[in-house]
């Protein structure tokens, strides 16, 4: 059995709740989808957008759930079912135990935002601060109302580092999560063309992601992009909250952690960056100049949190792309061997340009070809035709002598390409996945990238059912 995340008691207690049935004297893990519930699990029945989760409690029950969590409303229903923790509203509830727990956690925690870029400088810490200590960081991108305190709630008591994601698509959500994690060390990534539907300006996106330095600790470290237009604003910002530092990244001449060099390869980078002051050169597992100038922001945290240095420069060396955000596979076609990029967990204009250098950068065998297959960036506003037919020109420049697109802003592109370059177009990616599997043929590489809700995802999945992958030892 798993050792134990909370007490019955303390758990109730932190919910602000009243026990139904015995009470379980221990939970080992907290859960709000009974698929991957585990025995032992407390189970939130949170509503989401489709469905409530009160109609899986008794699932979550009988599959072992030390605990279930739910509202007054459905309370009656589940008498004599196991053991209840009863509360107005379930997920105020987790947000309650969320923020109790991190009242008694005495780790160094840190919060990431940004337009692009959290998940993976998430997974770095993560990588870099478990080298150093016992470290929490939240699974897959849980940034939102309730993947926070969620993993709040999953945080072990005795951690000594603590990574938390923090996203938003509307305005006024950054707050309220970023006062949940409370973090000694916050950083923004950068600022992008991404939400725009729900903001006036990027200058509004900014001074909604520098949110989280208003939430920092007393004395807490604040860190900013140096290399983007919006660099002052959120600096500035940051000056007016408890922030006791801030902290620069980039290649600006100016940066307190500055990019001196960076030798991009096509599976990793050779870095030499200045981390206020000191020297410092190592190897990045992952490839991408955006991915060389978020580590220097993963290491300007290990620096404020007075963690080791150069252990974290060692570790980066073993960064790999999450799914979804560049993993890469070798697969075997007719004709020779066809490598692939996923990157089809989400799409915006600067994920899709630093995809589409990267893909530029990569090597094919024989007569292969660089190919991308790109579907719809969502939720870019009024400015979403211009800025998907504005991806021609990386396209052009880097080599890319492909392209496959999908979805209504992505046929400006297809029209905007000279037509030696156009793959194919289709209304759907379930449109465009036939005509990407007959295309590809031994020696491409290819690039699957859009946002998620264009479902780029099962293309990926086509291609690695049609082609086997080439055993890592070959």
């Amino acid at each position: 059995m798993s050792a134990p995340l909370w007490t019955g008691e303390k758990l109730i207690a932190a919910l602000r709740a009243r026990p139904e049935g015995a009470v379980p004297p221990v939970v080992t893990g907290a859960s709000i989808d009974t698929r991957t519930l585990e025995p032992g699990d407390v189970f939130f029945a949170i509503t989401g957008e489709a469905r409530d989760g009160h109609d899986f409690v008794r699932g979550a029950l009988d599959k072992g759930a030390a605990l279930a969590v739910v509202d007054e409303a459905h309370a009656a229903q589940f008498e004599g079912a196991g053991a209840l923790a009863i509360v107005p509203d379930v997920l105020k509830g987790m947000e309650h135990a969320g923020t109790a727990r991190r009242a008694e956690l005495k780790a160094g925690i840190v919060a990431v935002t940004g337009s692009v870029g959290k998940t993976g400088t998430k997974e770095a810490l993560r990588l870099v601060l478990s080298r150093q200590g016992k470290t929490h960081a939240p699974v897959a991108s849980y940034n939102n109302h309730w993947g926070v305190p969620l993993t709040l709630v999953r945080t072990p008591a005795d951690i000594a580092y603590g990574v938390y994601e923090i996203g938003m698509n509307s305005p006024g959500e950054i707050l309220p999560l970023a006062r949940m994690v409370r973090p000694q060390v916050a950083i923004v990534t950068t600022i992008q063309p991404v939400h725009l539907a729900a903001f006036a300006s990027l200058e509004g996106i900014a001074e909604e992601k520098a949110g989280v330095y208003w939430e920092l600790e007393e004395g807490g470290t604040a860190i900013v992009n140096a290399d983007i237009p919006q660099s002052e604003l959120l600096r500035d910002i940051a000056r007016s909250g408890p922030a006791g530092r801030i902290v620069t990244f980039g290649e600006s001449p100016d940066a307190d952690v500055k990019l001196v060099s960076c030798a991009l390869k096509p599976d990793m980078s050779v870095v030499e960056a200045r981390v206020l002051g000191e020297p410092v050169t190592y190897r990045l597992g992952s490839p991408g100049k955006h991915i060389v100038l978020n580590s220097l922001a993963v290491l300007a945290a290990v620096h404020a949190l007075g963690a080791d240095l150069a252990l974290a420069a060692l570790a980066l060396g073993d960064l790999k792309p999450p799914a979804g955000r560049g993993a890469r596979q070798v697969l075997q076609a007719p004709g020779g061997r066809v490598t692939l990029l996923d990157e089809s967990y989400n799409g915006n204009p600067a994920s899709m340009r630093a995809a589409i250098e990267n893909l530029g950068r990569l090597p094919v065998e024989g007569r292969g070809r660089r190919i991308a297959v790109l579907g719809d960036m969502l939720e870019l506003g009024p400015t979403g035709p211009e800025l998907h037919r504005g991806l021609a020109e990386p396209l052009v420049s880097n080599g890319i002598d492909k392209v496959f697109t999908c979805g209504p802003l992505m046929k400006g592109l297809h029209e905007s390409l000279p037509s030696a370059m156009r793959g194919a177009y289709a209304a759907t990616a379930s449109d465009l996945e036939p005509l990407v599997l007959d295309a590809i043929r031994g020696g491409d590489t290819v690039t699957v990238k859009g946002s998620l809700g264009t479902r780029m995802g099962p293309i990926v999945k086509a291609i690695l059912a049609r082609f086997p992958a080439v055993p890592a030892e070959d």
